[in-house]
């Protein structure tokens, strides 16, 4: 079955990086666009940014300039780097592949049940 599964979250200062990964399993992962989304306590779940299968990426507005998505073929796994860090990028980090679908087009940044998810990973961006 399908199976997701994110790293390398944890404590940053404002200003800091960090770099996410999501390990992915159980399906073809050649076939598939990746996206990443965070979900920030009391808020919705928030597109971030999304990477089709020849590598063409979308970020939305909070990831525009500051992050970048890159995924690797040989190890299955995409990333997620996070430059300049604020304390507004605290939330919980989930990778997500779809159902269906090898490109990102206009519906990737929807939350939806058409999704697979991992189980997160924590980013705490504080001083």
């Amino acid at each position: 079955q399908v199976q997701l599964v994110e790293s390398g979250g944890g404590l940053a200062q404002p200003g800091g990086s960090l770099t996410l990964s999501c390990k992915a399993s159980g399906f073809t992962f050649e076939y598939y666009y990746m996206s990443w989304f965070r979900q920030a306590p009391g808020k919705e779940r928030e597109a971030l940014s999304c990477v089709s299968v020849d590598g063409r990426t979308v970020y939305a507005d909070a990831a525009k300039g500051r992050f970048t998505i890159s995924r690797d073929s040989d190890t299955n796994t995409v990333h997620l780097q996070m430059n300049n860090l604020k304390p507004e990028d605290t939330a919980v980090y989930y990778c997500a592949t779809p159902e269906v679908g090898a490109y990102c087009g206009r519906t990737w940044a929807r939350v939806s049940d058409s999704y697979y998810w991992g189980q997160g990973t924590q980013v705490t961006v504080s001083s």
